[in-house]
This record gives C-alpha cells, structure tokens and sequence, in this order.
C-alpha cells in the first residue's frame, strides 16, 4: 500500500469515518450553469466527522469572547456546542466525561494569513503554487486550485498548534493576488472537502514593495508606491465599468467585492500605504476586513479602529526589509489599548504552530510597558478575532451554543511556552489525542518513502 493510501486511512480511521463524507463532486452542469458572482462553481462538500456526545469539565475555560471560566463545563453534541457554564451546569445522560482538572480549553485555534497547501512541505520549486507571479493585478485566480491536501503541514498545525480553521492566501507578489479559501482543518482527498461550509471568500492585495520589486524588476509598471496605487485604481474603475455582458472571471472577483460579499485581506506594512488604501477603498466603495503584517498599525490604531479594520500581525518580526523597519514588539498591545482589533498570524509553516506562544510574547511586550492585557482576551486574538475578519465569526471563533464545536484542551495554560493541545475537536470529532496513538494523524513524510521500510 503506497503512503498516501496508508496516510488516507489513518487520518479516516481516526475519525471513525468513511473517506465518502469528504468526496467532492464532479457536477459539470452545475458548475458552468454558476456564472454569478455570488455562486461558487467548486462548493464546499465539506461533512464533519461524526463525534460523540462531549463533557469537558473542571478546566479553566477561555470563551474566545474574552470571558474566563475556573473550573468551567463545556458541552457539544452533533457537531454545535450546546452549553458552557461552570461547575453547576447540568450534564445530559449520556455525554461522556473528559476531566479537564488542571487543563485549559479554548475554542480551535485560527490562522487567519496562512500558505499551507500553496506552498506545501517540502518547500521545493515543484510545490511552489502561491504566486501567479505573471501580471501586477490577478483576481482571477484563487488560491484552492493550488491547496494540495497532503501537505503535512495541516496535521502538524493541528496537533502542535490546535489548529482548527485557517484562511489559505495567495503570495504577495501581486497587488491584486486572488481569492483567498478558508478551510477546516481536517483530512480530505479533495479541497472541496476541506472548504469551511459558509465560509465567504477574501481577495488577497498587497501594496508596498513587493508588487514594485517584482514588476519593476521586470521592466514594467509598478515600478514605484504611486504606480502601485494607480494600477489598482485603474482596475477597480475598469471593473465597475465592465458591463457583464461577456464573463470574465477577474472581474467577478472584483465585483464580489464591491457587492461585499468578498473580503479584502491586504498585505500592507506602513502606516502611511494602509492609510491610502482606506481612502481608496472609500473611493471605490469596498472595505478591508483586515491589514495582514501591519507593523507600523500601532501608528494609526485609531484610525484602524474608526474604520474597524483588523490587523493580522506577527508579534516580533521587523527588520527584514526596509518597509518593516519601524516594526515593534508592543504592536498588539497599543491596538488593543486603542480598542483596535488585534489578530496574531503566522504566514508559516512552522509558525502556525505556535500561535500560542506568539500571542504569549505580544502580551508580554505590552507588559514592558505597562500595558496589562488579560489572558482571556489574548485568546481572543487567536479566535474570534481571526473569525471575525474572515467572515465566519457567526459560526466559529467563540464557545457559544449553536456554533461549531471547534475545540482545544491543552495541558497548561496555553499561553505558557511549556503547554501544547491534549485533544483537539473538530464540529464535536476527537480529530487529535495526545495519549492516542490511533488519533494522531500522519502524513507521507511522518510514514516515509517506499523501500524504507514496514510502517508500524
């Protein structure tokens, strides 16, 4: 039996499910019948895996809405949380009990800027799929053709980072890179069946100096900030203008925007770029759900706030090229001073796996300067945050009854450098287990290559 069969059955028989309920469908009729912006020809065939009837009592429970819990009970059934209360809540016959005594549990853990899939492990030049690096503006292309659902990097941000959902984007290279696919975290031989049910999708632009360094490189326009800015506008204006007569698939992107059902999810560093982008969005009627790296956000965090735009940012980097110089580890912390929204991304692979710890050194900076953030909204920015500017935080983000029973137990305080996720749920699934072997998902390079021997 090859790996990736050995890899599908594993990742099937830890969720106690047929590899059927995550087939896709290959309904020709409906997808050229789907010429609407707001229909997706490639729909989500996306079914949970079934779980069980679930108690997790005596933990100290993060509601992921900033409330905090000692010796909290959270249950889920059929797939929806049902309730969350302290020691008192009744449990229903039936549920079964799983002691959180000493243990933390916060709602699934959310990358809201990641490239898993695009650029998959291992990172060679074959599996290099995330920029469509041949013309300044690209709207046309979406970020799912390119997801390859082997990658290993979605079981290991699952099991090291508790991972549950995550928002995969294309490159920057472009000022106009794509559509963006929120995906649940779980195995699937297709991408349909890993697209999040509901999920709208995001466009993924960038300003600043990329889209410049890469096209000017090449001898073309954007070769400067004021040429990003014109290509831009003069899209936008081409798109509102365009009369629909013919389909054209870069202007249905653009189009889903303006109609506000496609959201904007902008790479942007400088305090000054974010602030034209917001007058050109105004201008051309669309709003950006989130500025992606925004180091210098801390500078105009009210201006962020007015506008209610979020911030997806590391907690550390700076310094990597000249646009990041102004970067500074008390970022989140002056946001969420402002009453900013604040929302800690990886934008790697190894990174999505600590998003914990990376949200523990932004609170920490914020500390140094005498800015106290309390533990229950760091995990906010970790949640509902990320829901929020990805357009699902009516479904997930949050343990509240009636959404997704998406669910971390860690064995420590998740903000601790020494703590990791005990059992992760996904819609109610036991999908990971510390102590269970048979609920720790692998990938082909966990089981090797052929010739290297018996898989035990």
């Amino acid at each position: 039996m090859n790996t990736f069969r050995l890899m599908l059955t594993a990742s099937c028989a830890l969720a106690l499910a047929a590899c059927s309920t995550t087939e896709g469908t290959n309904d020709t009729a409906s997808t050229r019948a789907a010429t609407a912006i707001n229909k997706d020809p490639y729909p989500s065939t996306y079914r949970p895996y079934p779980g069980a009837p679930t108690a997790l009592v005596g933990a100290t429970v993060f509601d992921g809405a900033g409330g905090r819990i000692e010796g909290g009970t959270v249950l889920f059934d059929g797939g929806k949380v049902v309730a969350i209360g302290g020691a008192d809540l009744a449990i229903p016959t039936g549920y079964t009990r799983v002691d959180g005594s000493g243990k933390f549990v916060t709602p699934g853990i959310i990358d809201i800027h990641s490239h898993l899939g695009d650029y998959p492990s291992p990172g060679v030049s074959a599996h290099s799929d995330g920029n469509e690096a041949t013309d300044p503006t690209t709207p046309e292309v979406w970020a799912e053709h390119s997801v390859w659902p082997q990658d290993p990097g979605f079981s290991r941000a699952l099991a090291n980072g508790g991972i549950t959902s995550l928002q995969i984007l294309p490159g920057s290279a472009n000022l106009m890179g794509g559509r963006s696919v929120t995906l649940k975290n779980v195995a699937s031989r297709t991408i349909q069946g890993m697209k999040f049910p509901g999920a709208p999708y995001g466009m993924k632009m960038a300003c600043g100096e990329n889209p410049k360094r890469v096209y000017g490189g090449k001898g073309r326009m954007p070769s400067t900030r004021m040429g990003n800015l014109a290509v831009n506008r003069q899209t936008w204006l081409d798109a509102k203008a365009d009369d629909g007569k013919k389909r054209n698939l870069a202007t249905e992107t653009l189009k889903g925007v303006l109609a506000g059902e496609i959201l904007i999810q902008n790479h942007c560093y400088r305090a000054d770029e974010m602030a034209l982008v917001l007058d050109m969005a105004k201008e051309m009627g669309y709003k950006v759900a989130a500025f992606h790296h925004a180091v210098e956000s801390y500078k105009i965090a009210d201006l962020l706030k007015a506008n209610d735009v979020c911030s997806a940012i590391w907690a550390d980097w700076y310094g990597f090229k000249m646009e990041s110089y102004d970067g500074i580890p008390e970022n989140a912390a002056y946001l969420q001073n402002a009453g900013a929204c604040v929302v800690i991304h990886s934008d790697d692979a190894n990174g999505i796996q600590r998003l914990n710890q990376e949200a523990a050194k932004a609170q920490a900076a914020g500390r140094r300067v005498g800015i106290e953030i309390p533990d229950e909204t760091v995990i906010r920015w970790l949640t509902l945050n990320a829901a929020k500017a990805m357009g699902i935080a009516d479904l997930t983000g949050s343990l509240e009854p009636g959404k997704m029973a998406d669910v971390v137990l860690w064995n420590g305080d998740p903000l601790s450098v020494y703590s990791r996720p005990e059992k992760v749920w996904i819609d109610g699934a036991l999908m990971y287990d510390a102590n269970d072997p048979k609920r720790r998902p692998v990938s082909d390079f966990e089981l090797g290559q052929p010739g290297e021997g018996d898989v035990k």
